[in-house]
């Protein structure tokens, strides 16, 4: 009985050697993708908040994400600071932006990281790495371009209000029409009547 003794204990074993390889398979999102993002000025490299418009907390930006594997495209919304995770990849909004109305040309900007988590090779384990972190531009997008073979993101919208905007009707279509480029042509005046005939010319 005791040779049969190994063989009686091998499959707990095995069971146990299972349970442990499961629960490392996936890796934890490192802090920095999780904590909030930084919005002040430092030797650090945060993004500087501007006093301008509304506050950097209170921005949403709007950010298109594409997979490529199954050609999925999602939108998103995120805060300032938040992050969301799709799948085994995880976007991260620091801030957004964009130009004043009455500034030209206007420009869309959002602050993204992107964080994958992936194998470097076949042979290595899960982890998290950080692919992408910089700027997004909606009018020029090739300034800053997420290089990934898998995901992409993009920024579409930012909701912030100037000063002017949050008025009245009035002021919000004055502020509006201000914000035309300088080559708009104005409206087209309506098209005069027939001429009336002159006061001193003589009758027929």
């Amino acid at each position: 009985m005791r040779r049969f003794a190994p063989l009686m204990l091998a499959p707990p074993l095995l069971a146990l050697c299972a349970c442990g390889g499961n629960k490392n398979a996936e890796a934890p999102p490192p802090s920095e993708a999780t904590q909030a993002a930084g919005v002040s000025a430092g030797p650090s490299g945060g993004v500087v908040e501007s006093e301008f418009g509304t506050p950097v907390k209170d921005r949403v930006a709007t950010l298109g994400f594409l997979n490529k594997r199954n050609n999925i495209t999602q939108i998103i919304q995120l805060r300032s600071g938040e992050a969301r995770r799709i799948g085994n990849a995880i976007v991260k909004l620091a801030t957004c932006e964009r130009t004043a109305p009455w500034e030209d040309p206007p420009e869309t900007g959002a602050f993204v990281q992107l964080f994958v988590e992936e194998r470097a090779t076949t042979k290595d384990k899960l982890a998290w790495h950080k692919v992408f972190s910089g700027w997004l531009f909606r009018n020029a997008p090739a300034i800053n371009v997420v290089e990934h073979p898998v995901y992409d993101v993009w920024i579409k919208d930012c909701a912030m209000k100037f000063p002017g905007e949050e008025d009245s009707p009035a002021a919000a279509a004055s502020t509006s029409s201000a914000a035309k480029p300088a080559g708009t042509p104005p409206a087209a005046a309506p098209a005069p009547g027939p001429a009336a005939p002159a006061a001193d010319s003589p009758p027929e």
